[in-house]
């Protein structure tokens, strides 16, 4: 293993001991193996390549105050992508499966996750593809499993920044009654283009409206959007084209705790005003605090132009307390790997 900065990491991929890797065949997984080497082959006409039928989760696994390295929440990462199997036609993984996965490879590769103190985690991707040959559109008859992990340090040094959003009319995230509810790889293909527009517009993130009307929002380009009112609500998007996001029903649920009223609603755009703070939340940043949203050359005031507001500051505090043994789990949410 080659010596590691753990404070000089950041949201990158580093190539580990070894991914582990399961493969399903006339309906049944194998038992998994622990692979070296970070390449693979795979059948010309498989169907991941030709017809899309790839998905993928993301989640993390923390060295705890402790000493110890739990994942956090990997069940729910395992039924969405069962989820996402069902609406793909690719074949279930068990969430027992799931999980017992991700402990394998992070015990494979405890050396690689940093150090309680860095504000670094082991990002675990698992990924399901169609790896069986079919040149006809339909789905495959074999299908594979693999989790790798790597370390990545701290989305944010030295506290919270606030970062600004734009509305570009000209494209939409997903189809109504399409597959923006789950996580296949396609979703984020047809927004590569649009991040790159907005990028070159020096902003770091976009914000999808429902494809229909434009008129309600869905979600940022890989984050679920979630604003706190100036009489302290925690309110979330409502479509049926919004990917379900983990740390969402994470903050949701440490709002309630907290006494903090929570609505999952529809939210029309002109509402962005009226809240005293808005973020995007997602499992490689928790929250993103967004100061100002532009749409058709109009700017909107949506928080504190920098830093964070005190609400999110205070969840976003409280997740990762969580997630590395600073506060007690009273949820249950951290699974031991050891």
């Amino acid at each position: 293993m080659k010596k590691i900065d753990w404070n000089s990491l950041g949201f990158a991929y580093m190539d580990t001991n070894c991914h582990i890797r399961y493969v399903w065949k006339n309906g049944q997984w194998s038992a998994g193996e622990l692979v070296a080497s970070p390449q693979m082959s795979i059948h010309i006409a498989a169907t991941a390549l030709h017809y899309g039928q790839s998905a993928f989760e993301g989640l993390k696994a923390f060295r705890r105050k402790d000493g110890k390295v739990s994942l956090f929440r990997p069940e729910e990462n395992a039924k969405r992508l069962a989820m996402t199997a069902r609406r793909t036609c690719m074949a279930e993984v068990p969430v027992d499966m799931f999980v017992d996965a991700c402990k394998r490879v992070v015990r494979a590769n405890l050396d690689y996750v940093p150090p309680y103190g860095t504000g670094g985690s082991m990002y675990v991707r698992p990924l399901l593809f169609g790896s069986g040959a079919q040149i006809g559109v339909a789905a495959a008859d074999e299908y594979t499993f693999l989790v790798l992990v790597t370390p990545v340090g701290p989305y944010y040094k030295g506290g919270l920044q606030a970062v600004k959003a734009i509305v570009l009319d000209q494209y939409d995230r997903a189809a109504p009654l399409g597959t923006g509810h789950v996580k296949v790889a396609g979703n984020y293909a047809v927004s590569l283009y649009p991040h790159l527009e907005a990028k070159a517009a020096g902003y770091p993130v976009e914000l999808y409206l429902d494809a229909k009307e434009h008129k309600w929002i869905e979600e940022f380009a890989t984050s679920n959007f979630l604003g706190i009112t100036k009489d302290g609500k925690y309110v979330t998007a409502k479509s049926g084209s919004i990917l379900p996001s983990i740390t969402n029903l994470t903050l949701q649920q440490i709002a309630r705790d907290n006494g903090i009223p929570v609505e999952v609603r529809p939210i029309a755009f002109e509402e962005v005003t009226e809240f005293a703070e808005v973020a995007a939340c997602g499992t490689a940043v928790v929250v993103t605090p967004v100061s100002e949203i532009e749409r058709a050359g109009t700017v909107y005031k949506t928080g504190p132009a920098t830093g964070c507001g005190p609400v999110l500051e205070k969840l976003y505090k409280t997740v990762q307390g969580i997630q590395y043994g600073e506060l007690p789990d009273t949820h249950g949410w951290n699974v031991e790997v050891e």
